[in-house]
């Protein structure tokens, strides 16, 4: 194998990171913000109050993403595979 073709696959594994995984960490993100200016605006200091709707807010986003991630690691995957045996490894 090439180099250039091994630093392709990498920034290709890496960019499945960034597609899959970001929007549920922006999710997760929004709400710990605006949970966060709504405890600061009150100055209420409970921990369950930005863990517990964080968690639901992000298993609901997990939820409706799923067909999308499991998509794009199965295309993903298909794509390392079909390389494989190509190249006969």
């Amino acid at each position: 194998m090439v180099f250039d073709q091994n630093v392709q696959y990498l920034s290709m594994a890496f960019w499945q990171i960034v597609v899959v995984a970001g929007p549920i960490l922006l999710v997760a993100l929004s709400v710990g913000l605006f949970i966060g200016l709504i405890q600061a605006a009150t100055s209420i200091n409970e921990m369950t109050l930005s863990f517990v709707p964080k968690l639901f807010i992000v298993l609901m986003a997990m939820s409706l993403m799923a067909t999308f991630t499991i998509t794009q690691m199965t295309d993903y995957f298909s794509y390392i595979f079909d390389e494989i045996s190509r190249k006969g490894l």
